[in-house]
């Protein structure tokens, strides 16, 4: 049984911005930072800023610092086969930007490209550039409306949709694992076996897939060899670091897919991290892992690996979410509400298999579509009364 997480002592305690009292609903737009996070980029700042790679005892620790100690840690959270598949950038845009740059090279005229239309715009617009600069077509997997008639927001990304627009020519699947303005899991494993299967039927030659997973990590468990995906990215800053992103490459496709963007010496991971990341924040983001570990309990730690600890906490982690989300979808779904014209956008549902508490609704006039209330004002009204 999965023991409760304290809410109080085992996370706010980590979190100097709430000791105010201030509630921060920034929702899927980013969280605090841990305060080791913090104390990291300090520590690096003042204890070991000096150039990276000589054989003197303080660029020794400043290089595991700031490359392998960040690599290994993002590596766990993958759970990637090698640390040497872990690229850092400044943001999951400019990752996912540069990874469609490294793949040009090996895009054909009429190659096709499947892009989720539920995703963010870093999951989206490399590749619409990257289809436009190499005459691919782009094909958008749409989402589409589960019950049309009584909430037209209530919208899903559907496998047998996929599946159809899956054909000899495609060479690249991008997808969301978990839509920030959905809330929805897309279930990547699912995905992948089928565009597998479905690209082996229909002779395709290569397919990749890259996975957004900037809304999915804070959430739940990232597995990209579970999946079997060659992409994976997420932003640190909405796991509780700093603002910087992480991006996961599987070795075959750093290989053989990618061509370099940095300089002619620079292989493997250094291929698509030109100029790199800098040091003190990779750094800070070595912070993260000993929290999240440190949510699975106390209990037996000692003789858990961090996969088990790691699966444990989000087992906990969503639990509480879901006792989280259990109100509010219930007064977003009470006939009171739907008089008053909200509508969620999503599923329509607690279950914490279903949906992430990343709830987003709207307010609609007569009409049942038109808007009749911005979120600007439910900010304004929220703000006024002192967070």
């Amino acid at each position: 049984m999965t023991t409760p997480l304290d809410v109080q002592t085992e996370c706010r305690t980590h979190f100097p911005a709430l000791k105010d009292g201030y509630i921060f609903a920034d929702n899927a737009g980013g969280s605090q930072c841990l305060k080791d996070v913090a104390d990291r980029i300090y520590d690096y700042l003042l204890n070991s800023n000096v150039q990276l790679g000589a054989n003197y005892s303080v660029s020794v620790v400043s290089t595991e610092r700031a490359t392998v100690d960040p690599q290994k840690a993002a590596a766990v959270l993958f759970n990637a086969a090698s640390p040497e598949e872990i690229s850092f950038g400044s943001s999951s845009t400019m990752l996912v930007e540069n990874l469609a740059r490294a793949m040009e090279p090996q895009i054909n005229e009429g190659d096709e490209f499947i892009v989720s239309f539920a995703d963010h715009e870093a999951n989206v617009g490399p590749w619409v550039r990257l289809a436009s600069r190499t005459k691919a077509t782009l094909i958008p997997w749409q989402a589409r409306p589960v019950s049309p008639n009584d909430n037209p927001y209530h919208v899903e990304l559907s496998l047998d949709d996929l599946k159809d627009l899956i054909t000899s020519k495609t060479r690249l699947v991008a997808f969301t694992a978990c839509s920030n303005i959905l809330g929805a899991w897309t279930r990547p494993k699912e995905v992948a076996a089928l565009v597998r299967r479905v690209a082996r039927e229909k002779g395709t030659k290569m397919v990749e897939i890259c996975v957004d997973c900037v809304a999915y990590a804070p959430h739940r468990r990232i597995d990209v060899r579970d999946w079997d995906v060659e992409y994976a990215f997420f932003s640190y800053y909405k796991v509780y670091g700093p603002h910087v992103s992480v991006l996961y490459s599987r070795k075959s496709s750093l290989d053989n897919s990618l061509t370099s963007l940095s300089h002619y010496f620079l292989k493997d991971y250094l291929k698509i991290q030109p100029g790199g990341p800098g040091y003190e924040v990779p750094y800070g983001t070595t912070g993260v892992l000993p929290y999240l570990l440190s949510l699975a309990g106390s209990g037996g730690v000692g003789d858990r690996s961090e996969s088990e600890l790691l699966n444990e906490a989000f087992r906990r982690i969503a639990a509480h979410e879901e006792n989280l989300m259990k109100p509010i979808i219930g007064f977003l779904l009470s006939e009171e509400a739907k008089k008053a014209g909200v509508r969620i956008v999503g599923p329509e549902s607690a279950d914490k298999e279903v949906r992430a508490p990343t709830i987003s609704f709207v307010v609609v006039g007569q009409d049942g579509k038109t808007k009749r209330l911005q979120s600007k004002d439910v900010v304004a009204e929220f703000d006024s009364q002192g967070g």
